[in-house]
């Protein structure tokens, strides 16, 4: 049983360094993506890269994945409200919006219980 859950942490980190590395590499598609009211555009797209994969390479290792999961659902939330939510009330993209909307809810709702359980595991080797 723990090697499946080692294999569907490392399988749940992966993504979020490449959608990271994606930052850096789409940068113009990103910044297409921001709507009016985030600041710095470019500089937030590079700042996002550099969380994902900083989250990516924390659950991966096993350093912090309780913070860095919630940090991660944090930054899913905020993608949520700033952008997807935002397309959706106008109406850009189509279904587009939608799945990617159900994608980062789906990711957030991972990373929370990730965060449950790594929150479990410290309880009980403190009790040790």
């Amino acid at each position: 049983m723990k090697q499946m859950t080692t294999i569907g942490r490392i399988l749940f980190a992966i993504p979020f360094a490449v959608f990271g590395i994606n930052h850096f590499i789409m940068l113009d598609y990103y910044t297409g993506m921001l709507t009016s009211f985030i600041p710095l555009g470019a500089y937030t797209i590079i700042l996002t890269g550099i969380m994902l994969i900083v989250a990516s390479i924390s659950i991966i290792s096993k350093k912090f994945v309780r913070i860095s999961t919630l940090l991660l659902a944090a930054l899913l939330l905020l993608f949520i409200l700033t952008i997807h939510i935002p397309h959706l009330l106008h109406g850009t993209d189509g279904p587009a919006t939608i799945i990617a909307l159900l994608k980062d809810i789906s990711l957030m709702g991972g990373s929370l219980m990730i965060a449950g359980i790594y929150s479990d595991e410290e309880k009980t080797s403190a009790k040790k």
